[in-house]
C-alpha cells in the first residue's frame, strides 16, 4: 500500500536495462517535484556481483529470490528488467500481489502471454506501464504536439528505421538475445517493438503488414560467459534461431503507409532510431542518436524564398520534460528518457489514472510485430485483425 508520498520499488534485473532504469529512480527526484518519491527497496538479481551493485547503485537490500519479495506488502512497485521469458510471470504473480509494475518490452513471448498480462493487471486495477521509452524523448513528445495541432496535416508516409551493429564480427557469441526460448524473436521485436511503438503513438494504428526476415550469420560460437549486452564466447558452436534484420511495409488505418526496416547488421551504427513523417502540410524527422534532442520540421505555410528543413534544438524550457533539467541549449541523453518514463508512471500512481504507454499497448504492438512474422511464414500480406 503506497503511504506517505513514497512508493517502495522491487526492481528485477540489474544488467544493461536495469541499469538505466535504476539511473532513473536515482535521479527523478533530484529534477521532478513528486507527488510520490521512488524508494529504492530490493534490487532482485542473480550473479556473484548483485551485492556490489546493489550497495554501488545505493538499494537497501538485494535478493535472488524475486518471487519472495514480489510478495511482501512493503512493496509497492515491481520493475522489471528481467529477459523477455519471464515477463509473463512476474507481471502476473506482481499484479495479483496488488504491486504496481512496469515491464520491459517487447511485452511478452507470445500473444497468449501477453493478452494474459493486460487482462490481470486491468482487471485487478493496478497501474502498469512498458519500456516503450522513445515516447519520452522531448524530440518525439514535440513531434506529437505539432501533429495534434495540425502542423503536418494529412499523414501519407511512415518510415521507421532501428540499426545497430553489435553482431557483425561473426565471432560474437549465441548469448541470450539470439535464442528464441529466451528472447521470442531477433531484432523484429527487440528492435522493431520501439519503432512500431513511435508509429502507433505518432500516426495511428496499423491495420495490414506484409514483410521479410532473414538471419545472416546462422551459427555462433555458444557464450560461456554473458553479462548484458557483453559475452564471452566457449568452444561450442551453436544455432541462432531468430532474426538478425527485419523490414516490412504498412498500411494505417487512417490511409497512410509505412516503410519499417531494423538490423542488428547496421554497420556504423551503434544505435540509431530514425523516424521520417510526411504529411499534407508539412514534415517531420528525427534522426535519433546522436542527435536525439534535435526534430527537424518543412512546413509548406513557410513563404516559398525560405521554404526548407528548419532544426529544432529541442534543449527550451517550453519544450516537453525540458524545463526540469539544465539552462536553454544543454542537452539531455539516453538516460533521461528512462527518467521521464519513471516520472509519468509515478505520477500516474499517485493521480489514480492509468498510465501511458500501458500494457495494452504493448499487446497492440506485439500483436504488429506477429503479424510480420506470420506474414513472412506465409509470403503474404497480413491484417491484423486476423489475430485478434
Amino acid at each position: 500500500m503506497v503511504k506517505e508520498g513514497r512508493v517502495n520499488v522491487c526492481q528485477i534485473g540489474h544488467k544493461f536495462i536495469g541499469k538505466a532504469h535504476n539511473y532513473a529512480y536515482t535521479n527523478v527526484g533530484m529534477f521532478f517535484d513528486l507527488k510520490l518519491r521512488p524508494v529504492k527497496k530490493v534490487l532482485c538479481g542473480l550473479g556473484e556481483d548483485l551485492p556490489k551493485v546493489a550497495e554501488q547503485w545505493g538499494w537497501e537490500e538485494y535478493s535472488a529470490d524475486w518471487r519472495e519479495v514480489v510478495e511482501r506488502p512493503d512493496i509497492d512497485v515491481v520493475d522489471i528488467c528481467a529477459p523477455s521469458v519471464l515477463h509473463r510471470e512476474i507481471a502476473v504473480t506482481a499484479a495479483k500481489a496488488g504491486k504496481h509494475v512496469f515491464c520491459e518490452k517487447p511485452l511478452a513471448m507470445n500473444l497468449e502471454e501477453a493478452r494474459e498480462m493486460v487482462t490481470v493487471v486491468e482487471s485487478i486495477g493496478v497501474v502498469n506501464t512498458v519500456g516503450f521509452n522513445y515516447r519520452k524523448v522531448p524530440a518525439i513528445a514535440l513531434a506529437k504536439q505539432l501533429i495534434e495541432e495540425g502542423a503536418v496535416g494529412r499523414i501519407y508516409h511512415f518510415r521507421g528505421i532501428y540499426s545497430q551493429d553489435w553482431l557483425v564480427d561473426p565471432g560474437f557469441p549465441l548469448a541470450w538475445r539470439l535464442r528464441k526460448k529466451d528472447a521470442g524473436a531477433g531484432a523484429s521485436w527487440d528492435l522493431g517493438a520501439h519503432v512500431v511503438d513511435l508509429a502507433r503513438y505518432l500516426v495511428g494504428e496499423i491495420t495490414e503488414v506484409v514483410g521479410s526476415q532473414t538471419t545472416f550469420i546462422k551459427q555462433r560460437p555458444v557464450a560461456r560467459i554473458e553479462d548484458g549486452l557483453t559475452a564471452i564466447p566457449g568452444d561450442a558452436i551453436g544455432e541462432v534461431d531468430v532474426d538478425d534484420a527485419s523490414s516490412f511495409l504498412a498500411r494505417f488505418e487512417n490511409g497512410a503507409m509505412g516503410l519499417f526496416e531494423v538490423t542488428r547488421y547496421g554497420t556504423g551504427h551503434r544505435n540509431q532510431n530514425r523516424i521520417e513523417i510526411y504529411g499534407s502540410e508539412g514534415s517531420l524527422i528525427w534522426e535519433g542518436f546522436p542527435r536525439m534532442n534535435d526534430l527537424l520540421f518543412y512546413s509548406r505555410k513557410d513563404s516559398s524564398h525560405v521554404q526548407g528543413f528548419r532544426t529544432i534544438q529541442v534543449g527550451e524550457a517550453i519544450h516537453p520534460y525540458v524545463g526540469a533539467y539544465y539552462p536553454a541549449g544543454h542537452i539531455i541523453g539516453f538516460g533521461e528518457t528512462f527518467v521521464n518514463e519513471v516520472l509519468d508512471f509515478l505520477n500516474a500512481i499517485a493521480e489514480g489514472k492509468q498510465a501511458s504507454p500501458n500494457f495494452h499497448d504493448g499487446l497492440r504492438c506485439q500483436e504488429i510485430l506477429v503479424a510480420v512474422d506470420l506474414s513472412v511464414q506465409e509470403r503474404r500480406w497480413v491484417k491484423v485483425d486476423e489475430l485478434r
